[in-house]
């Protein structure tokens, strides 16, 4: 077994997970190929949702039927999760759960026989990080660095905790390392995890993030650093202070919210009530004004009269949101939310959906009409042609550019999700930018 594929699912968490395996198998002289060449397929997975399971299985079948000289190894959420279940499908001779993740490349590149089964056991008792820089494949510019594993939340719609253990984060000595050497290659780098906001909070460590950004702009060149979601109530006043004060952090804040239902987030077992969010969220805007601010939102979840929905309905309305992520609920077995009474009819669930994502698109578009005329920092893309703003905004330039640079644009027009826009200047320093 000389070749071997990865094929990565869900989150930037996971996808993160794929690079790392792919950087150990190349350590150990395996050579990485497409789906088809391969002699072991990796298929890294994401049970989030049922939709996400079944997309794992539909992958597992695919390449059984199109490479069945291929060993096909199942790992990540969904092996941890369900191991038996995946073991019994055709084709697969290995699963492999999050708690051994760290032991494939070993498995794959030993010269003993492939004997196949499953190794999985107490996610819980992992203490280990797989991490690497990813970039994804749509986005070869921005390369996302996972800095945090693990969530001690117990939210009753999750199964994540169960399938990815306890909270833990990659030392700070590492991560200013790994953003040394991204800086050597990027403008920015995409800090991630499964819980970011807890990064550096466990016995014995004093730091916290927003201390962690402050070594990554004391210590290394990385012009631009991006955080993915944070809990709400970890944006604390430090580090919402030191977004907006540095113009080598992007004025992007992710804060997942759920529901805007005082009723619904007790039923879910979040830790901030509506009145909590809304500070963390107005506090944002106010120390930067032109900020992505953009939130995760469930509609559906058991027990959402429609009473309550349009009391979420208006709370997402009322906040300064410029997008949101739209989730139907997703019964998962063993969590306690797929227990719960009062289940929501499907079809309601799929309408609510619409409802939400009609009232983000109208968000979104004061929001980028609000640009016009303006000057914003931004990062090119590759393909040539393509950027995104500081505040988390695509662009189409009007000619192309080199991909990996920063840029001033001033937007002219709207596209159908960002807006069109001309250079205006191709030397700033990052630290001076603002958005």
């Amino acid at each position: 077994m000389r070749r071997f594929h990865v094929q990565n699912f869900g989150c930037r968490a996971t996808q993160a997970d794929g690079a790392a395996l792919e950087s150990q198998l190349a350590a150990r002289g395996l050579e990485s190929a497409g789906r088809d060449a391969a002699d072991v397929v990796i298929l890294n997975t994401c049970t989030v949702t049922a939709e996400a399971d079944s997309d794992a299985r539909s992958a597992i079948r695919r390449v059984h039927r199109e490479n069945p000289n291929a060993r096909i190894l199942v790992t990540g959420c969904y092996a941890q999760r369900s191991p038996e279940e995946l073991s019994a499908m055709p084709g697969v001779e290995w699963v492999v759960g999050n708690s051994h993740k760290t032991s494939i490349a070993e498995l794959i590149a030993a010269e003993t026989p492939y004997h196949g089964g499953i190794v999985s056991g107490d996610i819980f008792a992992t203490s280990d990080i797989l991490t690497a820089p990813v970039s994804d494949s749509s986005d070869r510019t921005r390369p996302n660095l996972k800095i945090q594993d693990g969530c001690h939340n117990r939210c009753s719609f999750c199964i994540i905790p169960f399938v990815r253990g306890r909270s833990r984060f990659v030392p700070p000595e590492q991560v200013v390392e790994q953003v040394r050497g991204i800086a050597a290659q990027y403008q920015e780098v995409v800090l991630s995890g499964i819980n970011l906001g807890r990064w550096g909070r466990q016995a014995g460590s004093g730091m916290r993030l927003a201390d962690l950004l402050r070594r990554l702009l004391a210590e290394t060149d990385i012009a631009k650093i991006r955080l993915s979601s944070v809990e709400p109530m970890d944006f604390s006043n430090d580090l919402l202070e030191l977004m907006a004060s540095s113009g080598r952090i992007a004025k992007h804040v992710h804060a997942p919210l759920q529901s805007g239902s005082d009723t619904i987030l007790r039923r879910m077992f979040r830790k901030y009530r509506p009145k909590h969010y809304a500070d963390r969220v107005t506090t944002a805007r106010k120390l930067m004004p032109d900020a992505a601010i953009g939130a995760d939102v469930m509609v559906g979840f058991p027990g959402e009269s429609d009473d309550l929905f349009e009391e979420s309905r208006q709370f997402i309305d009322a906040m300064p949101f410029t997008y949101l992520h739209v989730f139907t609920y997703s019964e998962r077995p063993g969590t306690p939310a797929a227990e719960m009474p009062f289940a929501v009819p499907m079809p309601v669930r799929k309408e609510r959906n619409r409802v939400l994502r009609e009232l983000a698109a109208k968000k979104n578009a004061r929001f980028r009409e609000s640009m016009l005329g303006r000057e914003f920092a931004a990062v090119t893309l590759d393909p040539p042609g393509l950027a995104l703003t500081d505040n988390f905004v695509k662009v189409k330039l009007e000619m192309p550019y080199s991909p990996n640079r920063l840029v001033r644009i001033r937007p002219r027009a709207l596209t159908s999700d960002g807006v069109h826009a001309v250079i205006s200047s191709t030397a700033f320093s990052a630290g001076n930018a603002v958005a």
